[in-house]
Parts: C-alpha cells; structure tokens; sequence
C-alpha cells in the first residue's frame, strides 16, 4: 500500500518530543509499505515545502512556526495554517489509504480532503479527548467554539473508516460522540524494547555527570511543561520528600509555557537545585541513559477527569527501560499500575501521602526490584511496539481493502508482530522494491 500519514508534531529520534509516528511508520515500511509523512518544521526554518527520507519514509515538511509557548489563539492559528497547506498536500500524493493522527483535531480537515480528492478511505487516531481537554482548561469557554469544536469532533469521525484510540477512555469518549463502537480499536502508545535495552553503564555515566546526583535516589520527568501536564505538583512533592529523605533528588526534563512558574514554584518551596532540578529537553536517543539513571519516572496532569485518559510517551518509555512509573491521578493508567505492580499511584490531592509513598517504595530495595519486574513484564506482554505496530498495520490494510465502508473488529486480521531487525528490514526493502 501506499499510505500518506498525517501528523503535525512528527519527531525522530534526534529531536525533542514524542516518536510514535516516526516507529509507527518505520515499522509500517518494515511490512512493505511505502509511507509519506506530512508534517511541520516547528521551529519555523525554511519556506515552502521539503522532503527527507527518515527510516525509508518520505517525509514532508512545511514550515509552520510552533512552541508550548504560544497563546491558544496562537496555538489554532498555526494548527489551520498547517490544515490548509496539508490539504493540498495531501490531495497531490497518490496513495491507497489516508492516515491521520491527532492532536490537533484539525489534522481531520486535510485528511478527509485529501482522502475525498482521491476517493480513498481515512483512518483516525485520537491522541487526546479533543474538545473535552481544552474545555475543562478552561481554553474553551464560550458556545460558538465549544460548538464548533463538537462540530468538528463529529465530522473527523463521520469521514473516518475506522478510528484508533490511544486508551480505553478514549474509546469511550469517541462512542459517546455517536461513532460505533465496533469501529473503533484501542492501540495505546508503546514501549520500544531495543531502544531501552541498554548497558547499566549508561545511566552510571548520567549520574556521574552531575555532582548533585552522584548515588543518590533519582525520581524523573520527562515531557512537556504545559497547564495540562500540573508538573508544579513534582516540586511540591520533593518538598515534602525532603522532610522525609533529603537525599531523594528529582529531575524534570522538557519545556513549556509552565516552565518559569514551576521554577518560581520550586524555588519559593526552597527545592530548586537543593533537591529539584530543572534540565532543557532532550532528544529521544538520550532518554535510555536519563532512565537507565532513574529509580523511578513520573506522569503528572492536574486533577481533571478528562485529562485521566491520556497515553503518555513517557510511561511507556519508562515501562520499556524496567523503571518503576508513578502517576498522580486515577484511570485506565492507575488500573494498570495497580494490577501489575509496576509502580505507584500517588494521590492529587494529598501531598504529604504521596511524599510517604514514594519513600517508602525507595527506601525498599526488594519492592523497587520487584516493580522492575513488573514494569518488564507489563512492557513485553502488552505494549511491545512490534505488536502494536502489527495491529495497526492490520487496521489501515482492512481500511484499504474495503474502500467506500467501514471497518469493524471482525474485518481486522489477527497480526503477527512486525519485528524491526537488520534482516527484517532488509526484507521488507526488498519487497517494497519489488511492488
């Protein structure tokens, strides 16, 4: 198949941010495939647009200027300009089916016109529940855009032949919106097993590196520093940590329009540079060795229902490295951590409570080994990326295959995982040649 694969944040491994497209496309190359990404350069260089090859796809970028740092009105100006570029995009490379990933919602606009333009089928993946995210931040407050951002809710599903949700939740979420749930598949993001399978003399060689850690326990975040992500509530944490054990150090790592509050924040509690630290983000390469350091990784959001069903990079990341993941909400996220073991669930609202959990768990050595364990497990057994690529890859193929309806459950095939060895994609280039 020929696949054009929309997604506005696209990341390589060399750059800041989440990967899942860039593994989800190579992956889709890997089983023969011949992919097109359409996305941006968000830090504005260039003009027009251009195109590289990253893992055997080809991509496409446009200049479209981005940061957590804008305003929301900044933020939609910038998400049209790119629809409205994309869809001419789009409706120019010829392919079999349109793949399209939120955020933002208005991915769908030039999906659906490049899929109409070429009477192909549309896949559409939720990354978020988009419009109830920004309306309980408060980002959307008056009818008309609460109303047409429902609008256009309903119309990215409506066009879609199937939709692929990040979480449970999220599938309940787009249900509820009026789409069938036959029709939608949960493919949550995945753990990148090779990737975090690294020599402990990485994360030995991160803490040397820093006179402030040295041997100490190391509690880490990693991601971004907006409203949605309440990361101030790691400063409070370590605050309160302190009391209990000073030697507990926690290291945030990413950046956003919350950053200077959260420093402001850590400072004024007496824990920035003392216990909290505050470091720039980081390529996706260089988190192996940030997690090979850590004892244990954090996923924060502030206390909003809607926000519990998101599927976060860095949980995932976390859950591949072996490392203990604690989060500071309820949901799908915290029924995982609870059955499996793999880590903590730390209470919003009770800060001193969370401070005594998260001693406890590191002051234990048999406990945090045995969370390892589980967080081994729970990757190989449930998020292995391979398996999930395959899922996916089996949902567009049924996409493809039934042009003109859409797919159900019972039309998706059960895959075999795709693996991403030297051999196996070697193979795949040469049936891809061959096609």
């Amino acid at each position: 198949m020929r696949i054009v694969y929309l997604h506005q944040y696209f990341a390589t491994p060399d750059m800041a941010g989440g990967t899942r497209s860039y593994e989800m496309g190579r992956r889709l190359v890997a089983a023969g495939h011949e992919v097109h990404m359409v996305t941006t350069r968000q830090d504005g260089e260039g003009r027009g647009w251009t195109e590289t090859a990253e893992a055997g796809m080809h991509v496409h970028w446009c200049s479209v200027p981005y940061s957590n740092h804008m305003s929301f009105r900044r933020r939609i100006k910038a998400f049209l300009d790119f629809a409205w570029r994309a869809a001419r995009r789009t409706a120019q490379i010829p392919c079999d089916v349109v793949f399209a990933t939120s955020t933002p919602l208005t991915i769908a606009l030039p999906a659906a016109y490049g899929a109409w333009r070429q009477s192909m089928p549309m896949v559409f993946e939720v990354r978020d529940l988009w419009p109830e995210a920004p309306i309980v931040m408060g980002a959307l407050r008056r009818r008309l855009p609460i109303a047409l951002a429902r609008g256009l809710e309903r119309f990215a599903y409506n066009r879609a032949a199937h939709v692929v949700a990040l979480s449970p939740e999220m599938k309940d979420g787009v249900v509820a919106a009026g789409y069938p749930d036959a029709c939608v598949s949960v493919i949550p993001n995945s753990c990148d097993l090779e990737l975090f399978d690294i020599s402990p003399e990485a994360g030995t060689a991160f803490r040397r590196r820093h006179a402030w850690l040295q041997d100490r326990p190391l509690v880490v975040y990693s991601g971004a520093l907006g409203r949605f992500n309440g990361v101030d509530y790691l400063a409070r944490l370590a605050a309160v940590v302190g009391q209990y054990n000073p030697e507990v150090r926690f290291l945030v790592i990413g950046d956003g329009s919350e950053r200077a509050k959260i420093a402001q924040v850590a400072s004024e509690l007496n824990v920035l540079d003392r216990n909290f630290f505050l470091l720039d983000s980081v390529p996706k390469k260089s988190m192996p060795a940030v997690l090979s350091a850590a004892d244990i990784a954090t996923s924060t959001v502030i206390n909003r229902r809607p926000l519990w069903a998101y599927s976060p990079n860095k949980i995932f990341d976390a859950l591949a490295a072996g490392r203990p993941v604690a989060v500071n909400h309820e949901g799908w996220l915290a029924d995982m951590i609870r059955q499996s073991g793999c880590g903590l669930v730390l209470p919003a609202s009770d800060i001193r409570q969370g401070a005594q959990q998260l001693v406890a768990m590191l002051g234990d050595p048999v406990r945090l080994s045995q969370a390892r364990e589980a967080a081994r497990r729970v990757a190989r057994h449930r998020f292995d990326r391979d398996m999930l690529a395959a899922r996916l890859e089996a949902v567009i193929r049924a996409a493809a295959e039934k042009r003109g309806s859409r797919v159900t459950a019972a039309d998706v095939e059960s895959p075999a995982a795709i693996p991403i060895g030297t051999a196996a994609a070697a193979a795949a280039e040469e049936r891809r040649k061959a096609a």
